[in-house]
């Protein structure tokens, strides 16, 4: 889909001056209206608005394109404003934008996608921005965009016409979000090529998938491969070639010099070890052994905070149904009527792929497919709490369990396919079907089985250290139980502490569940309250997700503070853990009391002092929020 079709004469406005960010989104919005391909302008702002929530569009350069896709767009659509004294988008390198661009699309496809590529890989040619800036009328504003998209989309795309010998060099660009940097990588690369008369084709891994893929003949016949990437990229396919890896702002920054690189021969062989991200560089910039664990890690929290999410709030809906349907608040909470039983199974179904799916992904980042595996089996192991005596499960290690399983697993998996090299040849073809899968299992299932039981034992100890607690102070009492919800959410600190409460209310004594339930509420709570207030600490994903805590915590689902533990248990964890321990410390001291064992906010209205349990709730949430702050660091702008 061609830019020329998308905008109108109507659309675009030259020599504007917007006052500030907020009044060129107005401006802009006028123009799209103004193009009538808007059905309802409020609706199409609010879409805007949400994801310049999630992060500025400005990408540098001078450049801002905000987007977004929308029930109220009738048909994809753009609108275009050159601002020649600039205005201050919030871009990445803190100049200010002339040139913008805005998309709109529907929500019935990826146009916004297609179109926002298409944009930033034409808008990284200088002379191009230039021409924009110097247009006269929307006519000429116009024209020198389809002379443009003609020179480099003509009818047989540049990527198809290759010489007899293929392309000398290729490329894989790929970003966490893969959408701005992806391409502007891609378009400096191949800029570059062109300059030194070098063929180069760049295959994009953007968020709408792989573009320009590398063909088994491009890889065979070319002098060597740049990886530009801050994520994972499949590298099997580059055994035996020599192959550059760096970071995806050096593809933008030094894309000469990367070229030069291959051309040189000064590049080491690449060969694939069964690792998924085990590829080389010959720069400085080699990524030590932390950076490493830091992208497998996200690698298993990303593919798992959409089962986080999904769950959540399917068990959510069901105390919310069982609640206004006035079902009895009782263990059986959330499952008494028909269609809350159906929301909190169906939830459950999601969240029981949680911790497997996170250890699943960290060990396919690592040991690629036999990884899949070993963490798969791992984590639902862990959840399980499997044992050499008991192999169903009774004493479940948590998503710290998980992550054990993910990395150590991943890694005796690599080690594994290593002590496989020195069989035959005759016995390659039945390695990854039978030897890695049956090894890996066998190892996997062993090291869980020994490290389950050790949560056992700790769950015993942890119980008779409550038991003993309680006769001596409520207040420290109440601290401990909040913060043993927060260590591992669902881990066996988490499970004492519950089992702990709920075998109290048989007791009656109904102070001690209302402190372990308040403590279990704060960490999500807190968490997206740092994601709303407090967005330089966080990634573009955390912030896009923490929301969502909001109703998890209300409603006692702790889990949703798993993804954010995950990514960084060291600073996430103690802050929760203070937070959620305060919360059940000022439960007891305000002598709050709750006889049932679950619902979050739903069973607010059984709690004995409902109103100084909420302030309780309240004041640990802020704590945990501060906390949060003063310990994340501020995330590093995009380069």
């Amino acid at each position: 889909m061609k830019i020329v079709d998308l905008l109108s004469k109507n659309s675009i406005q030259l020599g504007a001056s917007p006052r500030s960010k907020s009044e060129a989104i107005d401006m802009l919005i006028d123009l799209q209206v103004k193009g009538g391909s808007i059905a309802d302008k409020d609706a199409y702002k609010a879409g805007i608005l949400a994801r310049e929530e999630k992060g500025s569009t400005a990408v540098g350069e001078g450049i801002a394109i905000p987007h977004a896709k929308s029930d109220a767009v009738k048909a994809p659509s753009l609108a275009a404003m050159t601002v020649p004294d600039g205005v201050d988008y919030e871009a990445l390198d803190d100049e200010p934008s002339n040139l913008l661009f805005m998309i709109a699309a529907p929500n019935d496809g990826d146009v916004h996608l297609e179109v926002l590529s298409r944009l930033m890989t034409i808008l990284m040619d200088e002379d191009f921005r230039e021409k924009l800036l110097g247009a006269h009328d929307a006519d000429e504003f116009l024209k020198i965009i389809d002379d443009m998209e003609k020179e480099k989309y003509p009818d047989e795309p540049k990527a198809e016409k290759t010489s007899a010998m293929g392309y000398r060099v290729l490329a894989v660009t790929a970003c966490p979000t893969g959408i701005a940097h992806t391409y502007m990588a891609a378009e400096a690369l191949e800029k570059a090529g062109k300059k030194l008369g070098i063929t180069i084709k760049v295959e994009t891994n953007g968020s709408g998938g792989a573009k320009n893929v590398l063909t088994k003949e491009d890889i065979e016949n070319c002098d060597g491969i740049i990886i530009a990437a801050d994520k994972t990229v499949e590298m099997a396919r580059f055994d035996g070639k020599k192959v550059f890896k760096t970071k995806v702002s050096d593809g933008i920054k030094i894309p000469e010099e990367l070229i030069k690189r291959i051309e040189s021969g000064d590049v080491p062989v690449y060969h694939h070890e069964g690792g998924a991200d085990s590829s080389i560089s010959a720069s400085g910039d080699d990524e030590n052994f932390g950076r490493k664990l830091y992208k497998h890690l996200m690698n298993g929290v990303s593919n798992m905070l959409p089962f986080t999410v999904a769950g959540g709030i399917f068990i959510a809906l069901a105390f919310l149904i069982d609640s206004l349907g006035g079902a009895p608040q009782d263990g059986d909470f959330g499952t008494h009527l028909a269609a809350a039983a159906w929301f909190k199974t169906i939830g459950g179904y999601a969240f029981q792929f949680m911790v497997p799916i996170l250890a699943g992904y960290i060990g396919l980042s690592i040991a690629d497919r036999p990884g899949l595996l070993v963490g798969m089996a791992g984590g639902a192991m862990a959840a399980a709490g499997a044992t050499f005596a008991n192999p169903d499960g009774n004493v479940p290690s948590g998503f710290l369990g998980a992550l054990l399983a993910g990395f150590l697993g991943g890694y005796l998996m690599l080690a594994l396919e290593k002590a496989c090299n020195g069989l035959p040849k005759s016995l390659n073809g039945i390695k990854p079907v039978l030897i890695y899968p049956l090894g890996g299992l066998g190892i996997v299932a062993i090291m869980m089985c020994a490290v389950n039981p050790i949560m056992g034992i700790l769950n015993e100890g942890l119980a008779n250290l409550l038991t003993n607690m309680g006769s001596s102070s409520k207040v420290l009492l109440g601290f401990v139980l909040g913060a043993m919800m927060s260590i591992d959410m669902g881990g066996p600190f988490n499970k004492a502490a519950y089992v702990f409460g709920t075998a109290a209310i048989t007791s009656e004594n109904f102070d001690i569940m209302a402190a372990v339930m308040v403590g279990g509420m704060v960490p999500p709570i807190a968490i997206a309250l740092a994601t709303t207030f407090f967005k330089n600490r966080w990634t573009e994903e955390e912030i896009k997700n923490g929301p969502v805590n909001y109703i998890m915590g209300l409603s006692f689902i702790t889990e949703g503070a798993i993804p954010y533990a995950a990514a960084d248990p060291t600073r996430v964890i103690p802050s929760c853990m203070i937070g959620a321990g305060t919360a059940g410390a000022l439960s007891m001291a305000f002598g709050c009391s709750l006889r049932a064992p679950h619902g979050g906010i739903f069973v607010f209205p059984v709690v004995g002092n409902p109103i100084q349990y909420i302030l309780a709730l309240a004041i640990g949430s802020v704590v945990g929020m501060i906390m949060l702050v003063l310990l994340k660091k501020k995330q590093p702008k995009a380069e």
